[in-house]
């Protein structure tokens, strides 16, 4: 008897491996993905905004990348004793006005440079709704009806709420994604949606905004070259389809699906090469947070010098990947 639904997505025609350069970007979602693979030592630059949870933000986002924006005191305002931006996540905000802009810009310097040499784009959508600012906002830079990433704790006054046409978001992406390749024509394309629930929305106007991005990703990856689509939102919401698979929110995936989705992941996006060497690193990552009860003892000294020596071994076979955290672990350097 079957007790879940199959869902086996054909794996990519051109395999993700530790010498490709991963940008990635979106909903929170997207950093069990990014943390994974900074984890496996995969060379990642990982929501360099903050979390985006809208096409509208993501876009704004990749613009500011490719034209290398410089943002200034005018562009930000002050809420609630600290300095933000309407297209930051609050992890960019500051007491300190100047503080913010050196935030905002490095990030914003660093990802243009990163994106010229990036082999991937992953992009996790996870609403079509947008706020937009109205004339009670304090405008930041912007002018009313200007759409926002992040409301920053401000007044529900200050904005309104719609959901994006399916056609607004094709091609709002569509003109982000080639200017992109404009600066790097091989950078190749990864969409997903994230099964996290926006209730807040309402439960079927979640329904709703999911299907207006599913819809969108069809069409992008039918339309955009190179680009392809990774089912997570599938794979939490119709194959796994219980309750026990959220945290006790009801909204966010727990670590059990979160697991299975990156399992699934692995499957469709490396090479067996690569899933096994990233089996090899998870392992000596693993060792390396080994929670020690005796450090001063034969045994575990021995069990430094044997995964120091695994350490050396690897490295020595993929000079690619960066091992200095475990290196200096296992050789004694970091205790």
């Amino acid at each position: 008897m079957q007790f879940q639904l199959s869902l086996t997505p054909a794996p990519l025609p051109t395999p993700i491996d530790h010498r490709q350069r991963i940008l990635l970007l979106g909903s929170c979602f997207t950093e069990h993905i990014g943390d994974a693979l900074r984890e496996w030592k995969f060379p990642v630059m990982q929501n360099p905004h903050g979390i985006l949870f809208g096409p509208d933000a993501i876009c704004q986002a990749l613009g500011d990348y490719k034209q290398r924006r410089t943002y200034k005191s005018t562009d930000l305002f002050y809420l609630n004793e600290c300095w933000h931006s309407w297209h930051h996540h609050s992890r960019f905000s500051a007491t300190d006005v100047n503080e913010a802009l050196q935030r905002i810009n490095g990030s914003i310097g660093a990802t243009h440079d990163f994106i010229q040499h990036a082999d991937w784009l992953i992009l996790t959508l996870g609403s079509a709704f947008t706020y937009r600012l109205t004339e009670w906002a304090d405008p930041g830079g912007l002018n009313v009806g200007s759409a926002v990433a992040n409301c920053h704790r401000a007044p529900a006054a200050w904005f309104s709420k719609e959901m994006m046409m399916v056609e607004e978001i094709v091609n709002s992406l569509t003109h982000s994604i080639n200017g992109l390749r404009a600066l790097n024509p091989k950078l190749k394309l990864m969409l997903t949606i994230s099964p996290v629930r926006h209730i807040r929305d309402g439960v079927v106007e979640n329904n709703r905004s999911k299907a207006r991005l599913i819809q969108a990703v069809q069409i992008l990856t039918e339309q955009v070259s190179n680009s392809y689509y990774f089912p997570a939102y599938e794979y939490v919401i119709d194959v796994l389809r219980d309750h026990r698979f959220y945290d006790i929110d009801l909204v966010h995936p727990n670590y059990a699906a979160t697991q299975f989705v990156l399992e699934r992941f692995s499957t469709y996006a490396f090479s067996d090469t690569t899933q096994i060497l990233t089996e090899e690193i998870r392992a000596l990552v693993t060792a390396r947070r080994h929670r020690v009860q005796y450090p001063d003892t034969d045994a575990h000294r021995q069990f430094l010098k044997s995964h120091y020596q695994k350490t050396i071994e690897l490295q020595q076979r993929q000079p690619e990947l960066d091992l200095t955290d475990e290196l200096n672990y296992f050789s004694g350097q970091s205790i």
